[in-house]
C-alpha cells in the first residue's frame, strides 16, 4: 500500500482551550503514528476560526506551532466571520489535492492508531466514500455516531423530550442510533447519517458531493452531506478507527438559541429530504 495524503479541517468558535489542546495533541500523535506505519505521507492541518477575536486566532497559531511540526503543514483561516460549521469546512474541503479529508470536532480525541486504521481500511475498500469511527465517552461508555434517516418524532425525542420520555422510548432511540448494527466489532456499510464528531472521507467523493450545504448553520449539516454522499459512494462504520468524544453540547439543553437552531435546521432538513413523521 502506498502512503496517502491527508487534509484535516478543524473549525473553532471561541473554543474551550482544554478541549482544543486534547484534540490537537491526540491528532498530532495519530498523524505521527500513521506516518511511522507508512500509511500517511503529506498532511495539512487547517485550523479554521469562525470568531472575530484576534486573541483566539493568535492562540490557535501558538497551539498549531506547538503541536504540529514539519513535515506536517498547518494553515490558518480567519476573518471570514461566523459562517457556520459546514460552510467553514467547505473552505478546505475542495482543491486540497489530498487523498483523504478528515473532518474533526475539537471535542474529539483520536486514538493513536485511529488514522492508520481508518486510512488503511479505506484503501482496502475503494467503494467507500466516507467512514465513521467507533466513539466513546470519557468514562468508556459507547457513543453511537451512526443514525437512520430521522422521523419528526425521532427529532422531538432527541431534541426536546424530557429524560423520562426518552427512557420510555428507549428501544426506538436505540433503533434510530443503529445500536444493533454497530455494537459488533465488524464494519457496517451503507450508514444513512453520521454525527459530526469525526468523519474520514475520500476526497474524490467529497468533490462530487459538493460538500456541506451552507443552509445548515448548525445541526444537520453532516446528516445532509452524508445522505448526498451516500448516493455517490458507500458509507461505513469502521470500529477499529476509535475516538473519544468530550462533546458538551447536549441536544436537550435548555439554551433557547440552540433549540431555535435545532428546529430551524430540522425544518430545512425535512423540507429538503422529505417529511417522515413516525
Amino acid at each position: 500500500m502506498n502512503a496517502s495524503s491527508l487534509q484535516v479541517s478543524i473549525v473553532t468558535y471561541h473554543p474551550d482551550e482544554d478541549a482544543l489542546i486534547r484534540c490537537m495533541y491526540a491528532l498530532s500523535e495519530s498523524i505521527e503514528f500513521a506516518r511511522n506505519e507508512g500509511v500517511l505521507r503529506t498532511v495539512n492541518v487547517a485550523l479554521i476560526d469562525n470568531s472575530e477575536s484576534q486573541q483566539v486566532v493568535e492562540r490557535l497559531v501558538e497551539l498549531g506551532d506547538l503541536f504540529f511540526r514539519e513535515p506536517t503543514q498547518v494553515s490558518y483561516l480567519h476573518g471570514h466571520a461566523n459562517i457556520g460549521f459546514g460552510a467553514a469546512h467547505n473552505l478546505t474541503l475542495h482543491g486540497s489535492g489530498a487523498d483523504y479529508h478528515l473532518i474533526l470536532s475539537i471535542d474529539t480525541e483520536l486514538a493513536q492508531s485511529a488514522l492508520a486504521e481508518g486510512v488503511r481500511w479505506m484503501e482496502e475498500h475503494d467503494d467507500v466514500g466516507a467512514a465513521a469511527p467507533s466513539l466513546f465517552a470519557p468514562d468508556g461508555s459507547r457513543i453511537y455516531p451512526c443514525h437512520r434517516f430521522p422521523s419528526v418524532f425521532d427529532l422531538f425525542l432527541i431534541g426536546f423530550a424530557p429524560t423520562w420520555l426518552r427512557s420510555f422510548f428507549g428501544r426506538r432511540i436505540k433503533h434510530f442510533e443503529m445500536r444493533a448494527e454497530t455494537d459488533s466489532h465488524e464494519p457496517f456499510f451503507d450508514i444513512p447519517c453520521f454525527s459530526w464528531a469525526c468523519i474520514l472521507a475520500r476526497r474524490r467523493v467529497t468533490d462530487q458531493s459538493s460538500g456541506f450545504d451552507p443552509t445548515f448553520f448548525l445541526y444537520f449539516e453532516t446528516s445532509d452531506w452524508i445522505l448526498r454522499l451516500g448516493l455517490i459512494a458507500r458509507t461505513a462504520y469502521v470500529p477499529t478507527m476509535r475516538a473519544v468524544s468530550y462533546d458538551r453540547l447536549v441536544l436537550g439543553s435548555p439554551l433557547i438559541k440552540h433549540k431555535w437552531l435545532f428546529c430551524k435546521s430540522a425544518f430545512s432538513f425535512c423540507r429538503k429530504h422529505g417529511w417522515k413523521w413516525f
